[in-house]
């Protein structure tokens, strides 16, 4: 029954997640057509990915991973009243540090961008749009910081389709923006900035009625010493940086790629969105419905089905996670012609974002790897490994940076944005890989005897998906028209599918190998 539960949450999760990041390819689709991958557009990811970046490091982030596991066992173990308190208690604080967080970076803003990408301090018309951009744009991590303050308490409580749903109006609100809004504008480019901050908005307000109906919509007070917002605080601190290595790497990344060749922020951006797909299909939806689970069990001290949820999350994250680094390894090219390629997207951002999402495509399954093994700590309230493994994580991104430039450089190739996507996947793989190696080592979790069978039989899979699309791409036509493209990418990716899944059933892989 807890299996079939899982998978129902699971299948919840991906289900909105895949709205979500179809409306978000169309959305980007719509963006470079209209902006192309230029200095506008530039300046608005810039921009946009600081408050983003706040966003998970201080709220989907960190505050996620420490809430949940405390509201969980104040479920466990107390009355709903103090479930009520608890909850009055940590919205009063996180609003009142949200909101004085966000008019500190409004009047800070010109020194934030300074730091963030020093290369636009070059050209003043650009840094003063970077700067107009983020002052527009920041109000939208306090309403995103309480839209995930909301999402914790509803997945906490087994209601996932309204959370999961909540970014889908994100998209839809900077399409209409770019389509209808833009040519009111006189900076077009600024039309996004305010989708942006009314998305933020109808994000929260989705979330109220199902907060209300389940009596769990209270009234904040701030209560920096209660109990419960004394631990979460804790576990906080160190969460902050454990869980946002991915956006501090892509932080540094950002910083690196400020100084190189106009469009290369845009290139990385679009090849990032082509990588968190299937990352949002699967990983991020797999460690959104696990922790809770696990925070439960963990509160139940039963040490076995906590091992055995993990487990079942690693076979999932596995079985797609290996052959979606495959297909996006193999399709770019095509993918990122049949999505991006016209208007002001040209033949060289197609074939430069196609180098940048080979590059990620190497790091995807271990960052689903992340999400499954991340929460086997955070369910057990220890924050601090996650911070260990995220500074080795952190120190080898930095490194990976400095080779792989380097070396760029030295052969004088006009792709060094190639190294950052590099850098990301290296990095990636040594945060999955010390996260496993704590988690083995202190028989938390560990691939047992099952997993050498399960290897070969992905093994074979894929490798009979390669072949396949091998011989598939011998007749990809990229001179048709780009809804043509489309269908042929289309076409491809079922092709690939079919050969995988038949490569499965060969070995004898069945669907009830994925019990747990």
């Amino acid at each position: 029954m807890e299996t079939m539960a899982l998978w129902r949450s699971t299948f919840i999760v991906s289900a909105m997640t895949m709205l979500s990041r179809v409306l978000g390819l169309v959305r980007d689709i719509v963006l470079l057509n209209v902006f192309g991958a230029g200095k506008d557009f530039d300046t608005f990811v810039v921009a946009f990915r600081i408050p983003n970046f706040f966003r998970r490091l201080f709220a989907e982030g960190a505050f996620s991973q420490a809430f949940i596991p405390i509201l969980t066992e104040y479920k466990s173990t107390k009355t709903h009243a103090e479930v009520q308190i608890l909850i009055s208690r940590v919205f009063g604080c996180l609003a009142t540090f949200m909101t004085a967080l966000t008019f500190i970076a409004m009047i800070a803003a010109p020194a934030i961008l300074y730091i963030y990408a020093p290369g636009f301090h070059d050209d003043p018309e650009k840094f003063a749009l970077a700067t107009d951009m983020f002052r527009l744009t920041i109000p939208y991590l306090l309403f995103m910081s309480l839209t995930a303050f909301a999402s914790s308490i509803l997945n906490s409580y087994g209601s996932f389709s309204t959370p999961a749903f909540a970014p889908v109006l994100l998209n839809i609100t900077m399409i209409a923006a770019a389509w209808w809004l833009t040519p009111y504008m006189a900076e077009p480019i600024m039309a996004l900035g305010w989708a942006v901050v009314v998305a933020g908005v109808l994000q929260l307000a989705i979330q109220i009625p199902e907060l209300w109906h389940k009596k769990l919509l209270i009234p904040p007070k701030v209560d920096f010493k209660h109990e419960g917002v004394d631990r979460i605080m804790k576990l906080m601190l160190p969460a902050l940086f454990g869980v946002s290595v991915t956006q501090i790497n892509l932080l540094l990344n950002t910083i690196w790629a400020s100084f190189m060749q106009d469009g290369s922020v845009s290139w990385l951006y679009s090849a990032e969105r082509m990588t968190e797909l299937p990352l949002g299909l699967i990983g991020v939806a797999i460690g959104t419905v696990i922790l809770p689970s696990l925070s439960a069990r963990h509160a139940e001290q039963d040490q076995v089905k906590f091992r055995g949820m993990i487990d079942w999350a690693a076979k999932v994250v596995m079985l797609v996670g290996i052959p979606a680094s495959i297909a996006l390894f193999m399709l770019s090219t095509p993918i990122i012609q049949a999505l991006f390629q016209r208007g002001q997207f040209t033949l060289e951002d197609t074939q430069m974002t196609a180098l940048a999402l080979q590059c990620m495509s190497a790091g995807v399954i271990s960052f689903m790897l992340i999400k499954v093994f991340a929460p086997g700590f955070y369910a057990q309230q220890d924050t601090k490994t996650p911070v260990r493994v995220g500074l080795m994580a952190v120190a080898a991104n930095a490194i990976l940076n400095v080779i792989f430039i380097g070396f760029f450089k030295l052969i004088d190739w006009q792709a060094e944005h190639m190294a950052l996507a590099l850098a990301s996947s290296g990095s990636a793989l040594v945060n999955a890989g010390m996260l496993y190696f704590y988690l083995h080592k202190r028989d938390i979790f560990r691939f047992g005897a099952h997993w050498k069978k399960l290897f070969l039989q992905f093994a074979i899979a894929n490798i009979s998906m390669i072949a396949v699309l091998w011989y598939a791409l011998t007749w990809y036509n990229s001179e048709l028209s780009q809804w043509i493209r489309i269908f042929e990418v289309i076409g491809l990716c079922v092709v690939g599918v079919l050969a995988y899944s038949i490569g499965l059933i060969a070995t004898g892989f069945r669907p009830r190998h994925l019990k747990h």
